[in-house]
């Protein structure tokens, strides 16, 4: 039976760091990366940008926003509007479920993904503060190692469903 590992980073190094371990131990076509992107909302509002561990998330990005390198290590990167978070980046195998459903939102694709609607927009308001969201759809065999990679690179609110 299939589980999804979510959590979430604050920071995307911290995350890269995670997806690059977590492809390296085989998870390349399950993990999923949802983010704001920042940098296009920026163009919008450059007085606002939100911050992560001290700088601009936009600082040396570019139109990959703040996923910067995580886009390179996840397939089918794409940008999505999400009504009441704004702009979004989204890889992996949530970005098509995300495309299809983009008026429910994050929480919405959580959902329709079997994770709980209150969990669901609990994470879609963890990406709405600026926080990068994991996720790693895996065989239950494989859901605690999945978790120990995230935990171990300073994942927060790391939930198997």
């Amino acid at each position: 039976m299939a589980r999804t590992v979510l959590a979430t980073f604050s920071t995307r190094d911290s995350a890269e760091q995670a997806v690059s371990e977590l492809r390296g131990k085989g998870f390349d076509r399950d993990i999923s990366i949802v983010a704001k992107d920042n940098a296009r909302d920026n163009r919008h509002n450059q007085y606002s940008a939100p911050t992560m561990g001290g700088d601009t998330i936009t600082d040396g990005t570019t139109t990959g926003g703040v996923l910067g390198g995580l886009a390179g290590l996840v397939a089918g990167a794409g940008a999505l509007a999400i009504p009441g978070i704004g702009p979004i980046i989204a890889a992996g195998p949530i970005a098509g479920l995300l495309s299809g459903a983009a008026t429910g939102g994050i929480a919405g694709g959580l959902i329709d993904w079997g994770i709980p609607a209150e969990r669901s927009r609990f994470y879609e308001e963890k990406v709405r503060q600026g926080n990068i969201l994991v996720s790693v759809r895996c065989d239950e065999t494989k859901a605690n190692d999945a978790a120990q990679v995230l935990r171990r690179h300073g994942a927060q609110d790391v939930e198997t469903h």
